[in-house]
């Protein structure tokens, strides 16, 4: 009998994806309300979605897939005992996170002029608490770039860009409910 377990071969460690498990079932839930909702008034909700920022949308999914990729590739680098530049793809991919928040920082301004806020219409409870919550995500994740970079342990990397990817998978998912499912 073998002392291994089907959670060995995970990157990262086991509580790391327990963390994200949740977080996935969390943003489901929130997706399964609002595409309920959705049903009972698609022009209200077709109509709101027109006043959403489509290409900044579409330039942040181009942002965070992009950082996905840095952030596996610095897991290559450190294995490749590749140190400095897996911390640099590390930086840059925490970096890339705040451009992102960067560009949704103006969306919400945007909104915000047009006095377009979370009570104007239930899309747009949806949609700042959806991606409020993911924006909070992507904070949470880029501070744990910057923390991984620094303890740079192939392990630590996993992790820290399994949660990353977690966060990718999110936006990849919310953009085209969010932004362009009619």
């Amino acid at each position: 009998m073998s002392d291994t377990s089907v959670f060995d071969d995970l990157p990262g460690d086991l509580m790391i994806w327990v963390l994200i498990v949740s977080e996935l079932l969390v943003f489901g839930a929130g997706l399964a309300a609002f595409l309920a909702v959705r049903i009972s008034d698609p022009t209200g909700f077709a109509a709101a979605q027109d006043a959403l920022y489509h290409t900044g949308a579409g330039l942040n999914t181009v942002v965070l897939v992009t950082s996905g990729a840095l952030a596996a590739w610095a897991m290559r680098l450190r294995e490749n005992t590749r140190r400095g530049p897996a911390r640099l793809a590390l930086v840059a991919a925490a970096i890339l996170g705040m451009v992102f928040l960067g560009v949704k920082g103006i969306e919400y301004a945007g909104k915000a002029a047009d006095g377009i806020g979370w009570d104007t219409h239930p899309f747009f409870t949806f949609y700042y608490m959806l991606t409020g919550f993911h924006a909070a995500h992507v904070v949470a994740g880029v501070l744990v770039l910057f923390i991984v970079a620094w303890k740079d342990t192939p392990r630590n990397i996993e992790a820290g860009a399994a949660f990353w990817h977690m966060v990718d998978l999110v936006w990849v998912i919310l953009f085209p409910v969010i932004y362009l499912l009619r």
